[in-house]
């Protein structure tokens, strides 16, 4: 189709510019115009209140990417026009005036203003938070006589033997029962309001957070109900004795609030950019809080979560985190100065001979986290396909079996923070736990931190990704304790066996000699590496947990075996695991690609695009109503498929929505993307006359509508020969949508990051092939024999209470556990059927990111 131009083309030199000629004209005319705020449109703020109303309706765009490249272009832009607006203001004399001087500072400082407010709330929300949640993990335990809102710590305060709690009952089983239902009361009620009012409350939310820190759009996944529904139940998830932690959910409630408070404020609230610079430092905050570790924290989110972190970042990321620690410092939530409940302080050295018993540590961090990925996708895989309409449920019985298998075991029934606490402490110094220090007690010990070991590690598998909030950090690193006392117990007895053995003849006598609260420790910090591939993070965090110098050299050494073994079976952590399972759009820019193969094999061949002249409204609006893509190249014809530019299909849809509303347009009017005099380079004294969309009369009579202003004349466009790991990486520093391929002036193809990541799982999936249908058939068989539970479960309710409780059975009704018609809000969409599909904002509302499942 070619496209017919009207007579303002007629005037033309009688030579018709080359197709390279013509790009590098463009280029210098959109240049210039961009320089004097011409664009063939009206300057000054009506232009910028156009790409402010335009921006608005981006923000509501829900799982697409944003593109960076535009972005900084509009900021530019942005603040070019109000330099211009406000010269005459805040000038007098050609000086600049104490109006801009105190508007400069102002502008300067609302970073700052931001940091330290986001810094104070979230260190007061951790506060709170901590409270909360040690008062709901007592309560399952006992009360205190003298005030019922007293955790035991602050019931007992000061007192060597307490009088004041008490359990429940003095009947063991009545004790069991009532941890029980407390269990299942929490996990319920929190299960119950995170479906109801915040679905995306639920999980960890750092590999969301890792996405949309890079660009991916999840409308209310950062918004206030979020925070305030992931603020109340976090406390009862994790009272409730799931195997689950607070320190991944910090990050989420910390990075919300960041997104709450910043959009008070006009240069973040219409910024993606600047308001990327603060969610990254809210992130280094929530973990700074979480752990007490403030630099820790900025360590964190410049290793893990943020895909860009200058250096402005990184020194706002630990202000924010300096503010948030002094906060909760000031809060002192647990009246003992610390800001952690597990945080210790060790006077004691390491022996060299240690380092062999370091390593075995490490290598069984490498292993578990191996372990744990590898099950608890399966587990999720498993959850999505038989589960997602059973959120409820399933939390609420993962709940009440944790407390089951858990309360018997004097591990497992407290807090996973009061259990790492218990088991990095020193023997010496009156810190012994129900005898974990007796040496008559050491074997019995050994076979209970063994049975933890074993059942923690499978209660994280089943438990994280439940939907309530849950996070795995600190859940691993109390599996990591409980290997690291154990294995320091058996060291410790070894040295006892054989004091006089060359081997411990760098001990002292009569001195302690092996600590194994600091195996314990050092355990901590090989599981937390483990499940989440970070190393120098870690360390610092450990190093800040107990201010011990002389431990950095074990704990390095720990986390470096445990990175190591890591590396052999498989890159990326828990949350980078996440982003690949749920279909994230999201390229890591840790990973290394050698795939020896151009973009051409890569890129969509088969293009829609729009031609700059002679396309009807009515074909325009045919097109857009066809498909869901996110732009459109512009070419001069289809025949010649020289590129002109690009327009997204939000400024093509306000463009037609505007002109409509403007005046009458007739469905036959001819629609152009280019100004008559596009070709020729135009003078910076040229002036550009206001275009509306007021119909515009052509020679021959024809009604037409110039969209040329919402276009992008100079789209990134790259070689057909360009390495792919050339155009990933493009992607990755610059941030673009989309990067059009163009062969010597001719649109080609174009190449966006779902492009990408369909191909590199290709080539994994060629290089690892596996059979899945075993796994499936299992999945099949295990599915059953929960539906035959559920019926057996149902039949005796039925029987013992004569009818009166009806859950459903076989043969009379649906199992409690079939499929059944999806609760209204289950419109929020399972996530596509392949994991390995790609979401990029091109799909249904009802085709796109299961909520259910985060």
């Amino acid at each position: 189709m070619n496209a017919r131009t009207t007579t303002s083309f007629s005037a033309q030199p009688p030579r018709r510019p080359s197709l390279p000629e013509r790009r590098i004209s463009r280029r210098l005319s959109a240049l210039s115009s961009a320089e004097h705020g011409q664009n063939g449109a009206p300057t000054g703020t009506t232009e910028d209140e156009l790409t402010e109303e335009i921006e608005k309706i981006k923000r509501y765009e829900d799982f697409t990417t944003i593109d960076w490249v535009q972005d900084a272009a509009r900021e530019q832009l942005r603040r070019r026009a109000r330099r211009k607006e406000n010269a005459g203001f805040f000038e007098r004399d050609g000086h600049l005036g104490w109006r801009r001087k105190l508007r400069d500072s102002y502008d300067a400082g609302q970073a700052w203003i931001v940091v330290t407010l986001v810094g104070a709330a979230i260190g007061l929300n951790a506060a709170f938070l901590n409270i909360v949640t040690e008062w709901l993990s007592d309560v399952k335990l006992g009360y205190c006589t003298t005030a019922f809102y007293l955790n035991e710590d602050f019931c007992c305060w000061g007192e060597d033997t307490c009088e004041d709690w008490h359990r429940w009952t003095p009947l063991w089983p009545a004790n069991y029962f009532l941890y029980f239902v407390f269990s299942i009361i929490f996990a319920l009620t929190s299960a119950s309001l995170v479906k109801a009012y915040a679905p995306y409350a639920a999980g960890s939310g750092i590999s969301e957070i890792k996405c949309i820190i890079a660009g991916f759009v999840m409308k209310g996944f950062l918004g206030f109900w979020t925070l305030l529904i992931k603020s109340i139940c976090l406390p009862l998830a994790i009272a409730s004795g799931l195997s689950v932690g607070k320190e991944g959910p910090s990050v989420h409630y910390a990075v919300c609030t960041g997104n709450v408070i910043s959009r008070f404020f006009d240069k973040y609230k219409r910024n993606a950019a600047k308001t990327r610079e603060i969610l990254s430092a809210c992130a280094a905050a929530g973990v700074a809080v979480a752990f007490g570790s403030p630099i820790g924290g900025v360590l964190f989110s410049l290793e893990e979560m943020s895909s860009y972190f200058p250096l402005k970042t990184m020194w706002r990321s630990y202000f924010c985190a300096l503010v948030a620690t002094a906060v909760l410092a000031a809060m002192n939530p647990f009246r003992t100065g610390q800001l952690v409940m597990f945080e210790v302080r060790y006077d004691r050295s390491w022996h060299f001979f240690e380092i062999i018993f370091f390593i075995f540590i490490g290598v069984f961090g490498g292993l578990y986290g191996a372990f744990v990925m590898k099950w608890n996708l399966r587990a999720m895989a498993f959850r999505k396909k038989y589960l997602s309409q059973y959120a409820i449920l399933e939390a609420t019985l993962l709940a009440g079996g944790t407390a089951i298998l858990c309360y018997p075991n004097m591990f497992l029934r407290i807090d996973l923070t009061e259990a790492m606490e218990k088991l990095f402490l020193e023997c010496e110094g009156g810190h012994d736990y129900d005898g974990l220090c007796e040496a008559k007690n050491r074997w019995s010990m050994v076979l209970s931190l063994l049975f933890a070991t074993i059942m923690r590690t499978f209660l994280i598998i089943i438990s994280y990704g439940c939907k309530v909030p849950a996070g795995i950090f600190v859940p691993s690193m109390a599996v990591g304790a409980y290997f690291g006392r154990m294995v320091g117990i058996l060291v410790q007895a070894l040295h006892e066996s054989f004091p006089h053995a060359k081997f411990f003849a760098a001990c002292e006598p009569d001195v302690p000699c092996i600590t194994p609260g600091t195996y314990a420790f050092l355990g901590a910090a090989a599981a937390l590496s483990g499940i989440m591939h970070i190393t120098v993070s870690v360390v610092v965090i450990m190093f800040e947990l107990t201010g011990a110098l002389t431990y950095i050299l074990p704990t390095m050494i720990v986390v470096g075996v445990t990175k190591a073994i890591s590396e052999r079976f498989g890159k990326g952590g828990i949350a980078d695991r996440m982003i690949w399972f749920n279909g994230f759009p999201f390229l890591d820019n840790k990973e290394e690609h050698t795939f020896g193969v151009p973009v051409s094999q890569v890129m969509t061949s088969e293009v829609t695009s729009l031609p700059s002249t002679g396309l009807n409204l009515r074909s325009l609006e045919s097109l857009m109503s066809q498909n869901k893509y996110q732009g459109f190249p512009i070419v001069e014809n289809f025949t010649a498929k020289a590129l002109v530019g690009y327009i997204g299909r939000t400024e093509l849809q306000y463009a037609i929505n505007r002109a409509k509303k403007e005046g009458f347009i007739s469905p036959n009017a001819k629609c152009f993307f280019t100004q008559p005099d596009s070709t020729a380079v135009q003078t910076p004294s040229t002036a550009a006359p206001p275009v509306t969309f007021d119909a515009i009369e052509s020679a021959t009579g024809q009604q037409s509508v110039d969209f040329s202003r919402f276009i992008d004349p100079t789209p990134l466009a790259v070689h057909p020969r360009l390495p792919l790991e050339t155009v990933m990486e493009l992607f990755k520093k610059m941030g673009p949508r989309v990067i059009l391929v163009d062969y010597r002036g001719r649109l080609a193809g174009l190449v966006t990051v779902k492009d990408c990541l369909k191909f590199q799982f290709k080539v994994e999936a060629h290089e690892t092939t596996r059979d899945d249908s075993m796994l499936d058939e299992r999945q099949e068989r295990l599915w059953g024999i929960m539906n035959r539970v559920a019926d057996w479960i149902a039949d005796n309710v039925n029987g013992l209470s004569g009818g009166r409780i009806k859950l459903g059975g076989s043969g009379r009704s649906p199992g409690i556990l079939e499929a059944h018609t999806a609760d209204p809000r289950d419109h929020l969409s399972p996530i596509p059927a392949s994991h390995h599909a790609i979401l990029d904002g091109t799909e249904d509302e009802d085709n796109g990111v299961e909520l259910q499942s985060r």
